[in-house]
């Protein structure tokens, strides 16, 4: 899935950026104070997108928005 679509679809569910690093993005779901990070590639595999939102606790992308 397309980086931008993940943000984008975090951001729906609550999160937000908490700092930037070299080569990734921290993010904070203020509901849970979970964190995790997010690489900076263009694409973003579906097992690691579904890990990133398991982590934070918000749901998986769907299977539309993972193209």
């Amino acid at each position: 899935m397309r980086r931008r679509a993940l943000l984008a679809h975090l951001r729906t569910h609550g999160c937000r950026l908490l700092r930037e690093g070299k080569g990734h993005s921290v993010y904070l779901n203020p509901a849970s104070l979970r964190t995790s990070t997010v690489p900076r590639h263009r694409e973003i595999s579906p097992w690691l997108a579904r890990k990133i939102c398991r982590d934070l606790g918000v749901p998986a992308p769907a299977e539309e928005d993972r193209r």
